[in-house]
């Protein structure tokens, strides 16, 4: 494969053609994912903020925040010196988020689009997906537009589950070739439990063409 720039490029070049995923791209049922009292239970959002590291003083993008169950951890863990983004691309889903994060002064809604975060240039440290790269009806070309939001060493962490893209889940392997297409590289995955996982990339040098993962 051609490589033609590097990550985090001022100025990348220019959009290659962006494939549609050679795979089911699951329905958005709803904004939540499951409800946040099982959720506590299962501990999730503290495994998966303890598996990212030190966030304090960082900036998180929550994209595809849905209601906001995470922004009150990201919010604790960034600090007050800490900035959280949460994002999603339903206007009424974003009006209800920007309401429950409103007593926040550190967490800002943001209305993106399905295939553009619509995130400032150079401006998050972690982007974080949960439970809903199966649902992104243009992932390559969000990938790839989402790298320009990235500062240096800037992540992409995503939780999801493993089973079939159709069952609202993502298989990791199938993940990790997606990401690689737009010349991310896995550097972490662990379990978050019952058959999910995280797994974080970071961006390389960007390829001249992109070939969907079958």
């Amino acid at each position: 494969m051609a490589l033609v720039a590097a990550a985090c490029d001022a100025d990348p070049p220019r959009e290659p053609v962006f494939p549609s995923p050679a795979r089911a791209v699951a329905p958005v049922v709803s904004p939540r994912w499951s409800t946040e009292d099982a959720r506590d239970n299962a501990g999730e959002a503290r495994t998966v903020i303890a598996a990212l590291g030190v966030l304090k003083g960082r900036t998180v993008a929550d994209i595809g925040a849905g209601e906001g169950y995470y922004e009150p951890p990201l919010a604790r863990a960034v600090g007050p010196r800490g900035r959280v983004v949460a994002e999603d691309i339903d206007a009424a889903t974003v009006a209800k988020l920007a309401r429950r994060v409103a007593p926040m002064r550190n967490v800002t809604a943001l209305l993106g689009q399905p295939d553009n975060v619509a995130l400032a240039p150079a401006s998050v440290d972690v982007v974080l997906m949960v439970h809903m790269y199966h649902e992104i009806t243009q992932p390559y070309a969000l990938l790839w537009r989402l790298r320009r939001s990235l500062k240096v060493g800037g992540r992409v962490a995503i939780v999801d589950a493993d089973r079939p893209t159709a069952d609202h889940g993502t298989p990791p392997a199938l993940l990790a070739c997606e990401l690689r297409a737009i010349g991310y590289a896995r550097t972490a995955t662990s379990p978050v439990g019952d058959g999910v996982y995280l797994a974080v990339f970071e961006p390389r040098a960007l390829p001249a063409a992109i070939a969907p993962c079958r």
